[in-house]
């Protein structure tokens, strides 16, 4: 599997290619007059929500995809936290300040629909956990919660361990190790057997081939297109069929099992009054969860190995908590005794955030911090912005994780200033386990080896999906 995404990341980034700096001047030239999204209604005492069109046709997607968060908060001294652009073929709303961020994520008046995701990925995470709504959303959140009660993350927590033990001692040392592919193996290691009760198995790579064409779709210029088509579109449709292929034929067999993997636990929990999850709802919430469980935690403890190679420090005072907990058995309490590597989870996740977006459609005409947001408006909360926000955050784009320590303690000057896990009805529902099996390999790995990278080596981000680094960032591993 690791070959696959190191393929990837071989291919040209939209970073660098040939021309690069001529588009740059193109598009820093055309479509940057402040416009409003649309006119207030009379008397409304609201104000028109302003932003850039962009060049024809594709308006701001390129710079988007290349830039990434960066490019609304370089817009957000001039639109505040609040702009629209045009891009992928439709007009988005950017929510990057704090109180439009609650307003949006908390819904208080149900305006907000989970329906913005559908233009992006409904064809391709159809019917997932996110993209449900009200009281279908609730239903399946509240059984699916079965499978990620305290009990549950502790068994869970038990198979991780078993894994980590056996993968990174065999990881290389004394050289540059290309550390995403690595840990994205890993993690997909790890969702198949914990999730699912089963082994890796020769048909690895093609499912990891279809989870990264399907991550990667909902973000293509054509919109459009048929399996076997070279579009991202189209390479995300069969990645998709590939997904269902592979899910479905395993329904009844959990179902009849007495497995205690999270497969199986979807195909029988119900709720107090009888609810139980249909086939197809149980291969949606596999191949979403599937994604999401192991997409997030390789991104987030990738950025954790490079910031703590970056900055050894903190690698030390991380190791040193580590190697006083011993060889024991690693639970939930005993994860929770890593204090600063608690710190520097959190710091890396508010720099590299884990998702890039949380979508969302608003249903009816309404107001977003003063403004006028029409029905049917797409609009998109950008963690990634509000996490480096100036006037949030002390020196927002160093990495320090003590502004999370006592007394300091910046993340809570806005409760909706730091959201890596989104918020509100919608907060991930594997944010636990996610949080487990990250600080588990990062603890794991500070045991075993000293984390190093070349003196002023950036990482480089590609924000064309979900986040990861043009070079499949290459860290040196020194056995201890």
């Amino acid at each position: 599997m690791a070959t696959i995404l190191a393929e990837k990341i071989a291919r040209p980034s939209l970073k660098h290619f040939p021309g690069d700096t001529l588009v740059d001047a193109i598009t820093n030239r055309i479509g940057v007059a402040a416009e409003p999204l649309a006119d207030p209604p009379p008397g409304s005492g609201l104000e028109p929500v302003m932003g850039e069109r962009g060049l024809p046709v594709i308006g701001k997607t390129l710079k988007i995809l290349r830039e990434g968060q960066q490019l609304t908060v370089e817009y957000y001294p001039k639109y505040g936290g609040v702009m629209w652009t045009a891009a992928f073929g439709t007009k988005v709303v950017w929510v990057i300040g704090p109180d439009a961020i609650q307003q949006v994520l908390a819904n208080k008046d149900k305006v907000y629909s989970q329906s913005g995701w559908e233009y992006f990925i409904a064809n391709f995470f159809t019917r997932g956990l996110m993209l449900l709504d009200g009281q279908e959303h609730l239903l399946h959140r509240r059984i699916m919660q079965e499978a990620f009660t305290r009990s549950r993350l502790e068994a869970y927590l038990t198979q991780i361990n078993g894994i980590i033990e056996q993968a990174v001692p065999a990881w290389p040392v004394d050289q540059p190790m290309l550390m995403f592919p690595a840990v994205k193996s890993l993690s997909l290691d790890i969702a198949t057997r914990v999730f699912m009760g089963r082994e890796p198995s020769p048909e690895a790579d093609r499912l990891t081939r279809a989870f990264i064409d399907t991550v990667r779709a909902g973000t293509g210029f054509v919109r459009a297109g048929h399996p076997g088509l070279p579009n991202r579109w189209s390479k995300g449709l069969a990645g998709r069929k590939v997904l269902e292929d592979y899910f479905r034929p395993l329904v009844a067999q959990k179902r009849a099992s007495d497995d205690e993997d999270l497969f199986a636990a979807l195909t029988h929990v119900e709720t107090e009054d009888g609810h139980r999850f249909a086939d197809d709802d149980i291969v949606n919430h596999m191949i979403f969860l599937m994604m999401a469980a192991h997409d997030t935690s390789t991104i987030t403890a990738s950025s954790m190995a490079y910031y703590l190679a970056r900055n050894p420090s903190w690698q030390e005072r991380c190791r040193a908590e580590s190697q006083a907990l011993g060889d024991g058995l690693i639970d939930l309490a005993t994860l929770e005794k890593l204090e600063s590597l608690e710190l520097v989870f959190r710091e890396a996740m508010r720099l590299v955030a884990p998702v890039p977006a949380l979508v969302r459609r608003a249903t009816e005409d309404t107001a977003l911090d003063g403004k006028f947001i029409p029905a049917g408006t797409i609009l998109a909360v950008v963690p990634g912005a509000v996490h480096i926000l100036p006037d949030r955050w002390s020196d927002p784009d160093a990495f320090d994780p003590e502004r999370y320590a006592e007394p300091r303690r910046e993340d809570k000057r806005h409760r909706f200033q730091d959201v890596p896990f989104g918020g509100g009805a919608h907060k991930c529902i594997g944010m636990n386990f996610g949080t487990a099996e990250v600080k588990s390999l990062l603890h794991h790995m500070l045991l075993q080896y000293r984390l190093e990278v070349p003196e002023g080596y950036e990482v480089e981000w590609d924000h064309t999906a979900l986040v990861m680094p043009t070079d499949g960032m290459p860290i040196t591993l020194r056995r201890l």
